[in-house]
């Protein structure tokens, strides 16, 4: 997996929005919880940027500033990938999804991995989020 710096991102992201492709992030409380609702919750207000061209970008529910992003190379390089989806939350988590997770997210099914557990005083506590890519679809989504 490669780092993307704030510009690139940014970049990335605004080809992703033309793409009009869609991933889902959804947290829970694995200890001090933060927040509620499936809906994005910015520290600063306003919306996450929009992701890259073909890339899956995601919702995060109990979402305190949280943002992941598979940009469209991952998918296709079909193997493992780790995201940090620190975004403006003042605390990173990891995701760590496998190579088969990544295939089934390339091709439209749902997934979901929880993160890793963050000690967060300014959000309550220690706590992860679970990820959930493709949630619109009406399959039950694997878990990895």
């Amino acid at each position: 997996m490669r780092k993307l710096n704030r510009r690139q991102f940014t970049q990335e992201a605004s080809l992703a929005f033309l793409a009009g492709v869609s991933v889902t992030v959804s947290a829970c409380g694995g200890g001090g919880g933060g927040g509620g609702g499936d809906d994005y919750q910015s520290p600063t207000g306003g919306t996450p940027p929009p992701a890259p061209a073909g890339s899956k970008t995601g919702q995060v529910s109990a979402n305190h500033g949280h943002l992941a992003v598979i940009t469209a190379a991952e998918p296709q390089a079909g193997g493992a990938v780790r995201i940090d989806i620190a975004y403006q939350a003042g605390h990173s988590h990891i995701v760590d999804l496998p190579a088969q997770a990544v295939q089934q997210i390339r091709d439209g099914k749902p997934v979901q991995k929880d993160s890793t557990m963050t000690d967060a005083p300014n959000v309550g506590g220690a706590h992860t989020h679970m990820v959930t890519f493709n949630a619109e679809s009406p399959e039950e989504p694997s878990r990895y």
